[in-house]
């Protein structure tokens, strides 16, 4: 969930390049920050708590000839943010500096050893100071060979970059089921945690594997796997730009991300049609002998792609006539879940580096079933271990808030069902062609979902000082509700919460009271009338009602306060177009309450930690 930039190079100053890409890295964690640069023979550390400004303030005025060195932004896991607890964490001797991303799980036998076998004083609360201390004590002249043995001792999700006073030429990096990559460029190279951090600098990397460490120099780039055997990489060439991470003109990166979201959707489905409107997946074999063999699907996320898994269950189980579970990923590989040869296990995950939906893939691999995922990120560890894999095409996505890769998962979901239905021949081709047809509209018909913008401020200036809100829905506008309560209440702060609308009167509907907020979701023809009947059941209680239906279902202004309208479509489809007012809604409501929307406290982008 940290962030980590390391640089060897001639060209620049290594602290100016590393706070530059640690910038790049905030969405990563912003707890504190600290670099570690070698100046003329001597290590040189600072660090402090709070945002990088904080970094930049501390050392404004110091000039620092470096041209190798370590950096990191830090998301808590063990220890509060304070300057103790920031990273970069130093040897005794101050020789030896470490940054980390991760978890050591057995940090607390690692240090009683320190302490009582080589009297080792810590200084901080956290688990990454047993990393350098046992790299300081197997250090006899050669790093290399210290990191090896230090990483030998160690247990978890991890991924760390070292530097040393005493090997001052050098940096190096090693991954263990936590993302790690190298930078090539002309006359420096970089370890990062994601491409973003390096991009302005270079187009082409390593992606380092697990239990893999990387040395760099400002020459070379040096790949190693457990047994020291070097190893050799094919160079991954970056397609997109940097200004495609800079906010391009938007005040937050969660603002432009939401309007990206109809290019992200015209290109997720785009790039998979031929010329005729066949579905074409590349990199997946997924022949009708395998879906007819495949007597289960589990789809299997966590937060936002959890919610997009919801409402794939509906769209494979309706055109694949194959028996579809959704579960959260945490919750997967600790219950022994039935899985065989005969099971397919859909993975979803943004950066593919999610530890969480990690390790249930792996679980599942275990058990025989095949692996299909879908991620935006590509050459993430998720992809890189599944059997199959479908990428969408939402673009970097830097908001800790997600919104386009949430859309453009939808949109995947919908691809991989149509595919799996017209494969195994549960849909026709006259359905499939239809229904291709609404799927290609969708894109303008998100355009026109972002024009209720306007209007969305208006409540949102209206509703930002309540606490709570309730979210309801029937069928996929349950799954969407939950996306919508989840987005509220990651930015804005507010306790929301999301139910099944027929679920009200088995004990929630306790709570509604006078003025309290629920945004009830009634896009679904076929569910129209129950859900005017649910509003009608709050209002009797006294709530204030935001309704959502598709344009022309005007019957629900009677029950509702205020109403916003999407464009018409098919019923399966309205996930796609209704969650983007409920994303423009929890934004400015984040907005009015004085939020840092981007940076949402408590929260990083990539959950990389269990």
């Amino acid at each position: 969930m940290c962030g980590i930039v390391g640089y060897a190079g001639s060209v620049g100053n290594a602290k100016d390049i590393i706070i530059d890409g640690l910038k790049r890295l905030e969405y990563r964690g912003y707890d504190s920050s600290g670099v570690a640069l070698i100046c003329n023979g001597k290590l040189e550390v600072r660090k402090r708590v709070g945002r990088i400004a904080n970094l930049e303030e501390l050392i404004k005025g110091e000039t620092f000839d470096s041209k190798v060195g370590i950096g990191h932004t830090r998301w808590a896991t063990h220890g509060a943010p304070s300057d103790a607890n920031s990273h970069p964490h130093t040897s005794p001797d101050g020789s030896i500096a470490v940054v980390h991303n991760g978890i050591i799980e057995n940090y607390v036998e690692l240090k009683e050893w320190l302490i009582k076998e080589h009297g080792i004083t810590f200084r901080s609360e956290v688990d990454t100071e047993v990393i350098v201390h046992l790299i300081s004590v197997f250090f006899e002249g050669n790093l290399e060979d210290a990191v090896f043995k230090a990483i030998a001792m160690l247990r978890g999700a991890f991924s760390i970059g070292v530097v040393c006073k005493n090997d001052p030429d050098k940096v190096i990096g090693f991954r263990r089921n936590a993302p790690m990559i190298a930078g090539i460029g002309k006359g420096c190279n970089f370890i990062a945690s994601d491409i973003p951090a390096i991009l302005k600098h270079v187009r082409e990397i390593y992606l380092i594997e697990n239990n893999e460490m990387v040395v760099i120099t400002k020459d070379d780039i040096k790949i190693y796997d457990m047994d020291r055997n070097e190893m050799h990489r094919d160079i991954f060439h970056v397609t997109w730009d940097a200004e495609s991470a800079e906010k391009g003109g938007y005040e937050h990166f969660m603002l432009k991300e939401i309007h990206e979201q109809p290019k992200g959707l015209y290109d997720t489905l785009h790039r998979r049609l031929d010329e005729n409107d066949m579905i074409k997946l590349d990199g997946i074999n997924l022949t009708k002998e395998h879906l007819e063999n495949f007597n289960k699907i589990y789809i299997v996320a966590c937060g936002t792609a959890y919610h997009a898994g919801l409402v794939g269950k509906f769209t494979i189980e309706k055109m694949a006539h194959i028996p579809v579970e959704v579960e959260v990923a945490s919750e997967f590989r600790y219950r022994d879940p039935f899985v065989d040869d005969k099971t397919l296990f859909i993975a979803v995950s943004q950066s593919g580096e999610t530890s969480d939906t990690l390790e249930a893939l792996r679980e599942a691999k275990r058990k025989g079933a095949r692996v299909l995922s879908v991620v935006n990120v590509v050459g993430s560890s998720v992809a890189r271990e599944s059997d199959d894999v479908f990428y969408t095409w939402a673009g970097p996505e830097i908001a800790v808030a997600s919104t386009k890769a949430y859309t453009t998962q939808l949109m995947s979901m919908y691809i991989i069902a149509l595919y799996m239905g017209i494969t195994k021949g549960t849909i026709d081709k006259a359905y499939y062609e239809e229904f291709i047809k609404d799927l290609k509209a969708i894109p303008e018909k998100a355009k026109a979902a972002l024009a209720t913008e306007p209007s969305l401020q208006v409540f949102a200036r209206e509703l930002y000082k309540n606490e709570h809100v309730f979210f309801i829905g029937r069928g996929p506008d349950a799954g969407v509700s939950y996306e919508g309560s989840l987005k509220l209440k990651e930015i804005s702060y507010i306790n929301s919460f999301a139910i099944a609308a027929g679920e009200l009167k088995h004990g929630t509907i306790a709570l509604i009271e006078k003025d309290t907020v629920v945004v009830a979701l009634a896009t679904q023809d076929k569910l129209y009338e129950k859900m005017l009947s649910n509003i009608q059941e709050v209002k009797a209680r006294g709530a204030y009602v935001i309704g959502l239906a598709k344009e022309g279902n005007d019957k629900i202004e009677k029950q509702a306060d205020k109403v916003i309208y999407i464009p018409e479509c098919r019923d399966e489809l309205t996930p796609l177009l209704s969650v983007i007012p409920l994303q423009i809604l929890a934004y400015y409501i984040a907005k009015e309450r004085g939020c840092d929307i981007d940076k949402p406290k408590n929260l990083a982008k990539s959950v990389t930690v269990e």
